[in-house]
């Protein structure tokens, strides 16, 4: 499974639910109280994370002990075994950490039931962080927390394969029509020219650069039946009913960084993850990252983030704030993108991040287009059906496909 697919637990359904339940039955977590309990001396902050790893545990362990050290106060930082499910129950159970990882596509289920502390716009230049990213934590007009870092999708060229299917920097893909020829060149070769993971956060990109998306701007709409999405997947359909696209799972492959890795695609549609990915699995595959083609509106990709939550009920709001403050000052950004590849969410830091890792350029700079996750509650379910739909594209009617994701999530956004 591709890295952004594993971290989504199994029992995000059960915990969500155990929070949506929580808030029905009254626990409070906008209790009027809440500031009456503030603490303004030192605070003993308590801290989860859902890692990636060794790497990034320590790194947030150590820049939570320098901060601890210069402010007086104390943080324990836990990396969770399941964020989704240990965050859910302590929501519910109305314990939570003082400050929590917030995956983008969970952001809004916590949002919506009062469970997180709008503190967005108290960080200092707030405006620095990629305005999709602002986007895409900011709910009823609220930012409600810190972007940590980011990550964007981007087309991965294996160059030995290209070299061997006699293709030149000249055939590079920079449009949908491009990537077609491009395409056909390779199968003609004998290989299998692209390797796209089957669910909406890869083919999502497609509709962007249609100039279409899932849901409103606002995130109350479902706007997935339009010309513009129905355009994207025609068009993916075409390239996996002409073998010029193959889903993973048709490879043998658990993504599509595995099936890249094997050589057994030369061109993938990944993240950033793909690079520590590659170096661990598949050290001798030499590739190039660049832009995924433009499509009839533009340029287009998605992008993936996690914020610095705030409970709502933490007595330490004030002391959390300024440790947020601390993790997404640009340098320590910068750390942490030396210590575990992650792309710092600060625009002003930018340049820095492509000068120190000038091959991950094309993740950085489609920011500026890209799209985030859905940003509404109770969507999990409606997204894991339209990935169903997905799965069978291929020989799947799109506009029906889209029909029904609209039906399921006007259903799940309170609509007829």
């Amino acid at each position: 499974m591709a890295p952004r697919t594993i971290r989504r637990a199994a029992v995000a359904g059960l915990a969500a639910a155990a929070l949506f339940g929580s808030a029905a039955c009254g626990s409070g977590f906008d209790d009027s109280g809440d500031e009456a309990a503030q603490s303004s001396g030192p605070a003993k902050l308590e801290i989860l994370i859902g890692s990636s790893g060794e790497a990034e545990t320590r790194a947030v362990q150590e820049a939570a002990a320098r901060w601890a050290g210069e402010s007086g106060n104390t943080a324990t930082v836990t990396p969770a075994q399941d964020l989704t499910q240990q965050l859910g129950q302590a929501l519910a159970g109305g314990n939570p950490p003082d400050v929590f990882y917030v995956d983008a596509s969970r952001f809004a289920d916590y949002a919506s039931v009062g469970a997180l502390e709008p503190y967005g716009d108290k960080i200092s230049k707030s405006d620095d962080f990629h305005e999709s990213l602002r986007q895409t934590f900011t709910y009823d007009g609220k930012l409600y927390c810190a972007p940590k870092d980011f990550s964007t999708l981007a087309l991965q060229i294996n160059t030995d394969l290209w070299t061997k299917a006699g293709l030149t920097d000249a055939d590079i893909p920079t449009t949908w029509d491009q990537l077609t020829a491009t395409a056909r060149k390779i199968k003609a070769a004998g290989q299998v020219p692209l390797v796209v993971a089957d669910t909406r956060d890869r083919i999502g990109a497609f509709m962007v650069q249609a100039g279409g998306w899932l849901t409103s701007a606002d995130g109350k709409q479902a706007t997935g039946d339009t010309p513009e999405n129905v355009q994207a997947l025609t068009y993916v359909r075409t390239l996996l009913a002409e073998g010029l696209a193959r889903y993973p799972k048709q490879l043998d492959a658990g993504w599509g960084g595995e099936a890249f890795g094997k050589g057994k695609a030369v061109m993938t549609i990944e993240g950033n993850w793909i690079k520590g990915a590659l170096q661990n699995d598949f050290p001798n595959v030499k590739y190039k990252v660049v832009p995924l083609p433009a499509g009839p509106k533009g340029q287009g990709t998605l992008s993936f983030t996690t914020c610095w939550g705030i409970a709502a009920k933490s007595a330490h709001k004030e002391q959390a704030i300024t440790f947020v403050e601390a993790m997404t000052s640009g340098e320590q950004q910068m750390t942490f993108a030396k210590a575990f590849g992650v792309m710092p969410s600060r625009q002003s830091v930018r340049d820095q991040y492509t000068q120190q890792f000038p091959d991950d350029k094309p993740f950085i700079e489609a920011a500026e287009y890209a799209q985030g996750p859905v940003n509404a509650p109770k969507m999990d379910s409606v997204l894991k059906d339209l990935d169903t739909g997905l799965n069978t594209l291929a020989t799947g009617d799109p506009k029906a496909i889209l029909a029904r994701f609209d039906q399921n999530a006007r259903s799940a956004l309170g609509g007829s």
